[in-house]
């Protein structure tokens, strides 16, 4: 799993084997207390779950909101992934959907891309909603959208859902996914 730019692409000098050892151990601890609690992780929850000081962590990552950004950025990475074969689909009704409905699911699980997403002020989000809007462009072609929703719409909708479900703290995938139906009506036509 590549966590970050190698020493060599960055302009930094190679890092010993235990330095890169403990870096990765630090980014995977991160991600999962992140997953667990979203925001609220915090460096010692880190650092103890990844069995190292927090000096270690800090060596990697000297801000919280580097580690932050690094987990974000690997979390919408993995969903742009997702994404892009459902981009692909030959009925794009049935493709956005299911990409909606998979959705739903997978932030019941994963408690920080919930909170990005429902953050209106987090920027890292806007590629992987350019591709959920472009999905929604394609269904709606297809019939599947009602013809006046927009981006906005889908945003306002997704998000709005996803803020409440934080809110109620329900971690149940069958519930997430019963509010991505709902989202999914609201957008039909």
């Amino acid at each position: 799993m590549e966590t970050s730019p190698s020493p060599a692409d960055s302009g930094t000098p190679p890092r010993r084997a235990d330095a890169r050892r403990n870096h990765a151990c630090v980014f995977a601890a991160a991600l999962d207390v992140f997953q667990e609690v979203g925001l609220r992780g915090t460096v010692p929850q880190i650092a103890e779950r990844a069995a190292v000081g927090k000096a270690t962590v800090y060596r990697s990552y000297p801000t919280k909101e580097d580690l932050v950004a690094a987990a974000v950025q690997h979390r919408l990475t993995e969903l742009r992934r997702f994404t892009a074969p459902a981009l692909e689909q030959a009925d794009p009704c049935q493709a956005f959907s299911d990409y909606v409905l998979r959705l739903f699911e997978g932030l019941a699980d994963d408690r920080l891309l919930s909170e990005v997403l429902a953050d209106a002020e987090f920027g890292n989000t806007s590629g992987l909603l350019a591709q959920l809007s472009e999905l929604m462009e394609a269904a709606k072609a297809g019939g599947g959208v009602r013809a006046d929703a927009t981006p906005l719409d889908l945003r306002v909708v997704l998000c709005g859902m996803a803020v409440q479900l934080i809110r109620i703290a329900d971690r149940d995938p069958a519930l997430w996914r019963r509010y991505g139906e709902l989202t999914l009506r609201a957008l039909r036509p």
